[in-house]
């Protein structure tokens, strides 16, 4: 057979990208197995793309529902039926983007166009799109299933391997009479927690809404490891109002939670005030901001020092990095850098996909 032409093959390991940021196991291995699939597929067919995925990307039953959301996020559409008969039999839909994101009627290749369109999206600056296409990364991040780490708790649980459990061990050998098994335990884990701070003030405006909806899928996920605040003039915490499990919702919460939108920035202060009623230690401390600080950039150094001595792992979010010509040059951003474990893009969904990996592996 023919390999399979360039634009399929990024197309699907784009695709595959997106269900692993999901939650979906389908790693390098499982991409190729889909690749190899397809080379013997329709791959302008709805059907047979959409049960070569399901059957070689998805690992667990867990995975399913995760991947039809994706599947139909991603190619748009509607969603994979319980067998190929029907998935074959659905009517297509045959609207695509084209790179700029517009609609339009197609009929040739629906799949390959509205997949490609898709993959234009996910790296294209949110402050440049339309409303329409800014509708669409909203819909595709509020089914983001971000990963978190897992770090070691100190409560034990019943293992087959690990550390005898002498109280069980002897408990039970008192029960029976005599010593028949030794029991072990382990230490449990639970996900390590992220404080996400969100740089809601004038200079960050074409990107604070978009930010928010990513701290929205991050609540979610893991509702008792996050923690969220707004920061500009003032610190606010708006955890609660991002518990709303409808992304309109919660941000209509927010909007009214946050005394101080589109204002200054005085990052040095607001973070004082958070390391004073919080505790980071342990924690994944996310901060997203230009760095346009208008109050003392020495005063921000000193309580980034102080966050780092605290914190698991310092992660700066700044919109403008996704540029090749940036530098960081402003008051607030070089004040920050040498406290800084990761400074990483801001600007699109595939940057947010990005950073929702590198939670889960921090």
């Amino acid at each position: 057979m023919d390999e399979l032409p360039e634009a399929v093959t990024g197309t699907m390991t784009g695709f595959a990208r997106t269900l692993r940021a999901a939650g979906v196991g389908a790693d390098h291995e499982r991409t190729q197995n889909l690749l190899r699939a397809l080379d013997h597929l329709d791959v302008t067919d709805r059907g047979e793309v959409y049960w070569a995925g399901r059957l070689t990307l998805c690992a667990t039953p867990d995975d399913l529902p995760r991947y039809d959301r994706c599947f139909a996020a991603y190619f748009g559409g509607v969603r994979g039926r319980e067998s190929r008969t029907a998935m074959t039999t659905v009517v297509r839909h045959t609207a695509t983007l084209d790179a700029e994101g517009d609609g339009e009627q197609g009929d040739g290749e629906p799949i390959q166009a509205v997949a490609s369109g898709r993959e234009v999206l996910r790296h294209r600056d949110v402050a440049r799109l339309t409303e329409a296409e800014r509708a669409e990364v909203y819909r595709m991040l509020s089914m983001l299933e971000a990963g978190r780490a897992q770090r070691r708790s100190r409560r034990y649980q019943s293992a087959h391997r690990g550390v005898l459990d002498q109280r069980r061990t002897i408990r039970e050998a008192l029960r029976r009479g005599e010593v028949a098994r030794l029991r072990r335990k382990a230490h449990t884990t639970r996900p390590r927690r992220v404080e996400l701070l969100v740089d809601v003030s004038g200079s960050m405006a074409a990107y604070a809404e978009t930010l928010l909806r990513f701290a929205h899928a991050l609540v979610r996920s893991e509702p008792r490891a996050t923690r969220v605040y707004s920061v500009g003039t003032r610190l606010t915490a708006i955890t609660a109002e991002l518990r709303h499990r409808d992304p309109g919702t919660a941000l209509n919460e927010v909007s009214r939670a946050i005394p101080d939108w589109s204002g200054g920035t005085r990052l040095g202060e607001e973070l004082r005030e958070y390391l004073t009623r919080n505790a980071a230690r342990g924690a994944i401390v996310v901060i997203a901001s230009d760095g346009w600080e208008r109050g003392d950039p020495a005063l921000l150094g000193e309580q980034m020092a102080r966050l780092a001595r605290q914190a698991h792992r310092v992660i700066w979010v700044n919109p403008h990095k996704g540029y090749e010509d940036y530098q960081p040059l402003t008051g607030g951003m070089r004040a920050a850098l040498p406290y800084l474990d990761d400074l990483v893009a801001g600007h699109s969904l595939a940057a947010y996909e990005e950073l929702s990996e590198r939670l889960a592996d921090a």
